[in-house]
């Protein structure tokens, strides 16, 4: 009977800990869950679904210390020259990391960007778009967005649209592929911290802005 009531008690003190556990892991994909969901009307595969817009938002990536892009980052200046090219938009927002003077992501897409046939004179860059939100809010509130298509992976793609959308963008978005053409594990590990950043995006749009 004691070793019964001992088991119990133990059992007890447990539940608390396996339910914050559960919920530390439901909560992400809930939350991933719930943005695909807001966004999915708005979300495209292909440049001839994409509505015409005046811009297209180009999120960085990476970029080699030679200053070449990252194969993700030139997937998506590339889907980007392609809208551009097909009559599909009509400028170009480069936005990514600036934050030190020997690293530059979007003068180096501005680059690639006029290398696949864009004028240089339809390209604006935003030097200071180190997160998915920065990027949304400044091009709202510093270059004057109303209208946007978004350009990036489709892992990532629900979470640009949805934090645009909030913050007062009219939002669609193009999604290059990712499953497919990257290695799995290294899909696994960005679906994975996607999920989380979907959380925090959440939380910034919906708490702290």
């Amino acid at each position: 009977m004691y070793r019964s009531l001992r088991s119990l008690r133990r059992h007890l003190r447990l539940r608390p800990i396996v339910g914050l556990l559960l919920g530390a892991m439901l909560l992400p994909l809930l939350g991933s869950w719930y943005v695909a969901s807001a966004t999915a009307q708005q979300r495209y595969t292909e440049a001839a679904q994409v509505p015409q817009q005046r811009v297209a938002i180009v999120f960085g990536a990476g970029v080699r210390p030679d200053g070449r892009l990252s194969r993700m980052l030139a997937e998506r200046v590339q889907a980007a020259s392609d809208l551009y090219q097909a009559g599909r938009v009509e400028k170009l927002l480069m936005t990514g990391d600036n934050g030190r003077v020997e690293y530059d992501e979007v003068t180096a897409m501005k680059r690639y960007a006029t290398e696949l046939g864009v004028r240089a004179e339809d390209i604006t860059l935003d030097y200071a778009g180190f997160s998915t939100y920065e990027s949304c809010l400044r091009a709202k509130d510093i270059f004057g967005v109303a209208e946007a298509v978004l350009v990036t992976q489709r892992f990532h793609l629900p979470r640009a649209v949805y934090t645009c959308q909030v913050l007062g963008i009219a939002a669609t978005g193009l999604g290059t592929p990712d499953w497919g053409i990257y290695r799995d594990d290294l899909l696994v590990q960005y679906t994975l911290r996607e999920s989380l950043a979907t959380l925090k995006a959440l939380w910034d749009v919906h708490v702290t802005r």
